[in-house]
């Protein structure tokens, strides 16, 4: 057995032991805390439950992804059927994290919707391919199975976000005016990077940041192994958990049905997926490709208490891509796109708007 898999085990079992220990102390707290929750005004949108005939688009390694389109209204005469809207959610969520987004502009804009690999109905990834470039690859495949012809405008969130940039950076050439040859004629960046994260701060807090990244990254894998057993715990720990997601995905107070619906959506991924894409978000640096974006009108939306990709992280994405607008939402976490969804389909209203109104001038 080697030192790093031995580290990685005992790196495993000190988290085991430190999270009943946690547990035992703060079982008064996260009970107040869930109590809290459920006293919360009552908000009964029906979230993810709008759907349209879903589409499979394969990837060039066979993975079939979960792509659902969202037609124009021709009954609808204020409706926008030159350009389509492609949204791309983030890291163990799925394509109906965009309710609010998908209910703003079902019938009026075209609007496509997917499943990133191994996530909600889209297939597992293949071994190796769980990675930001592919997803980017990917990207370039759903566009050119169900947007061949015509504008387009990516919207990403968080692991999205990265998909869009992992895009940019291989095919700089999309980002351009439509009257250039370009087919991205927008961007929307929502609580996201282009780098610079370092997801194990939120595994292993107590640890040395030196030692952290690295013992993380086998921990990851030494869990994975035992990935049935993980998910058993993840169910058992309900309370814990909902406590947990309005702690890290919101910033200010939201109905116990937002914190519930995002909750779901996690503990739908399992912990082998989890795993599996782990390391490609140490790996990520790609803000040297992002400048391509700049020909574009591109927007960075971001809430100024995410506690997962902090402000700090659009602010640089703000710096590396001229003319972009940066837009923090005060207080609000990272799953941004629930908690200020009026203020950020604000924001794509009037992207859309500067996006088409510069396609139709060229």
């Amino acid at each position: 057995m080697s030192i790093a898999t031995r580290v990685g085990q005992i790196a495993a079992g000190t988290l085991g032991a430190a999270a009943v220990a946690a547990a035992a102390r703060g079982a008064v707290v996260v009970k107040k805390r869930r109590r809290a929750i459920e006293d919360r005004p009552i908000d009964r949108t029906p979230l993810g439950t709008l759907r349209s005939c879903p589409v499979t688009v394969v990837t060039e390694d066979g993975v079939p992804l979960h792509v659902e389109i969202d037609e124009v209204d021709p009954a609808h005469n204020g409706g926008s059927s030159e350009v389509t809207l492609v949204f791309v959610h983030g890291y163990c969520l799925n394509l109906d994290c965009w309710h609010f987004q998908r209910a703003a502009y079902r019938g009026l804009v075209r609007s496509v919707f997917y499943d990133q690999r191994s996530h909600g109905r889209s297939g597992r990834s293949s071994l190796g391919n769980a990675t930001i470039d592919q997803l980017g690859d990917d990207l370039l495949r759903v566009l050119d199975a169900v947007v061949p012809e015509g504008p387009v405008i990516l919207v990403g969130h968080s692991m999205g976000g990265m998909t869009i940039a992992s895009l940019a950076e291989d095919h700089p050439e999309l980002f351009a005016p439509y009257d250039e040859g370009g087919r991205i004629i927008g961007v929307a960046l929502i609580s996201t990077t282009a780098g610079g994260l370092d997801p194990s701060r939120l595994l292993i807090p107590v640890l040395p940041a030196k030692l952290s990244g690295g013992i993380a990254n086998r921990t990851i894998r030494t869990l994975a192994k035992g990935h049935g057993i993980v998910d058993r715990f993840r169910a058992m720990g309900a309370s814990v958990a909902t406590v947990f997601t309005d702690v890290f995905a919101f910033g200010d107070e939201v109905p116990e049905a937002y914190v519930q619906f995002v909750d779901g959506l996690l503990s739908q991924t399992p912990f082998e997926v989890v795993a599996e894409f782990f390391p490609s978000f140490r790996a990520l640096d790609k803000f040297s490709s992002v400048a391509s974006m700049g020909r574009v009108p591109t927007t960075i939306i971001c809430g100024t208490a995410d506690r997962l990709t902090g402000i700090g992280h659009s602010r640089k994405l703000h710096s590396y891509i001229p003319g972009s607008r940066l837009v923090e939402c005060e207080k609000a976490g990272h799953m941004v796109i629930l908690e200020r969804h009026g203020q950020v389909n604000a924001e794509l209203d009037q992207l859309l708007a500067s996006a088409t109104r510069d396609a139709a001038s060229a």
